[in-house]
C-alpha cells in the first residue's frame, strides 16, 4: 500500500517536468527554418522560445490585458502582471492550452467573462494564485487536473463548482477566507480522484465536511480547529499525510482513536494545546509534536504495540514503523526515556 501511496504523489508532483521535458523533445528537432513563422506570430509583449514553440512567455511584462493567444500554444505564462480581466476574445484560436499561469495579477471574478474558462477544452493545470477572487470561478474546464486558488479573498465556493471535474487530482485553497459555512457536505462532491486537498490558512473552526474518499493529503494547517469529529478519517481511508499545525487542539479535542489510522504515515500536530502524545498507529513514520504543552513521555504508554509482543517478533512483526519524533517546544527535558527507543526501533532522529 506504502509504494501505491508514494507512487501517486509522486505522479502528482512531477507530470509538469515529465511534460514539458517530452514537448521539447519534440520540438527541439524543428527545421530551423520554421522559427521565423513562430517569431512572427508571437504576440510583440511576450517571448516565443524557438526551441519551445508551444509556449508563450508573457510574465513580468507590466500587461493589463491579454494578448492574442496563438494556436500553437500549451503553455502560457502569464504571471507577475496587472491583468484584471479575463476575455474569451484572446482566447479564441488558441484550442490547444493545457497549461495556464496567470498567478500575481488582479483579476476579480466580475473581471472574468461568463464561459471564458470552461471554453478551453484542454486545459489541465490552471493557476491563480495571488489575485483578487471572492469566490472559486465558475464554470471550470471539465478536464482541469490542478486548481491553485492560494492567497485570494475567497470566502464563498458555488454550488456544484466542482462537480464535474472528476480529474482533478490537487486543490489549493490555502491562504483565504473561508469559514466553517462555506465548506457544505456536498462542496467536494464530483472530486473523486483529487489526492491532495489544501485549505491551510483560512478561518476554520471544524474539521471540514465530506473530504473526498480518495484524498491522500489534507493540509489544514493555520486554522482554530478544536475538535476531531470519532471516526472522522474512517471517510477518507487512504489519507497519508495529514497537516494540523497552528490550530486549537486540546486533548479532550481528540477521541481516544482518532489518529490511531493505519493509512497516515505523516502526522504533524505541532502549535497546539496538548499536553500528551495522543496514541498513534503502529503505520506511523513521522511525528510532529513540537511546540505543545506535553510535559512528559512514556515509551510504554504511547507504543501502539506490546513491547512484549515486539520482543517475540523482533524485525518481522508489525513493530511501529516510525523514524521521526520531533518533540521540542514543550516541557519535556532530556534524556529520551529509555522505552521510547524499546518501543520505536527504526527511529531516526528524535528532537527533543
Amino acid at each position: 500500500m506504502t509504494l501505491k501511496v508514494y507512487t501517486s504523489i509522486l505522479f502528482l508532483f512531477l507530470v509538469n517536468s515529465v511534460w514539458t521535458r517530452t514537448v521539447r523533445q519534440v520540438y527541439d528537432d524543428l527545421d530551423p527554418e520554421h522559427w521565423s513563422h513562430y517569431t512572427s506570430e508571437c504576440p510583440q509583449e511576450c517571448f516565443c522560445p524557438p526551441s519551445f514553440p508551444n509556449a508563450l512567455y508573457c510574465d513580468n511584462k507590466g500587461l493589463k490585458e491579454i494578448p492574442a493567444i496563438p494556436a500553437r500554444i500549451w503553455y502560457l505564462y502569464l504571471q507577475n502582471n496587472q491583468i484584471e480581466t479575463l476575455s474569451e476574445k484572446p482566447f479564441v484560436n488558441a484550442t490547444h492550452l493545457r497549461w495556464i499561469n496567470l498567478n500575481k495579477n488582479k483579476i476579480t471574478n466580475s473581471g472574468i467573462e461568463s464561459g471564458v474558462l470552461s471554453k478551453l477544452k484542454r486545459l489541465l493545470y490552471l493557476f491563480l494564485e495571488d489575485n483578487e477572487l471572492e469566490e472559486v470561478p465558475a464554470p471550470l474546464p471539465v478536464g482541469l487536473e490542478q486548481l491553485r486558488l492560494a492567497r485570494n479573498k475567497i470566502s464563498r465556493i458555488p454550488e456544484g463548482v466542482f462537480s464535474n471535474l472528476e480529474n482533478l487530482t490537487m486543490l489549493d485553497l490555502h491562504q483565504n477566507s473561508l469559514l466553517d459555512s462555506a465548506l457544505q457536505s456536498d462542496t467536494f462532491q464530483g472530486l473523486d480522484n483529487l489526492m491532495q486537498l489544501n485549505i491551510a490558512k483560512n478561518s476554520l473552526k471544524k474539521m471540514p465536511l465530506s473530504i473526498p474518499a480518495n484524498t491522500l493529503q489534507l493540509f489544514l494547517d493555520n486554522n482554530s480547529i478544536e475538535v476531531i469529529p470519532e471516526n472522522y478519517f474512517s471517510a477518507i481511508p487512504k489519507v497519508t499525510f495529514l497537516r494540523l499545525n497552528y490550530n486549537k487542539l486540546s486533548d479532550d479535542g481528540i477521541p481516544p482513536n482518532g489518529f490511531n489510522v493505519s493509512s497516515i504515515l505523516d502526522l504533524q500536530l505541532s502549535h497546539n494545546q496538548l499536553t500528551k502524545i495522543p496514541p498513534i498507529n503502529a503505520h506511523l513514520e513521522h511525528l510532529h509534536l513540537d511546540h505543545n504543552k506535553i510535559k512528559s513521555v512514556n515509551g510504554t504508554q504511547i507504543c501502539p504495540v506490546s513491547i512484549a509482543l515486539e520482543e517475540d517478533y523482533g524485525y518481522y512483526g508489525n513493530i511501529p514503523r516510525l523514524r521521526y519524533l520531533r518533540l521540542d517546544g514543550n516541557e519535556i527535558q532530556p534524556p529520551i526515556p529509555l522505552d521510547i527507543m524499546i518501543c520505536f526501533r527504526l527511529l531516526q532522529a528524535v528532537v527533543i
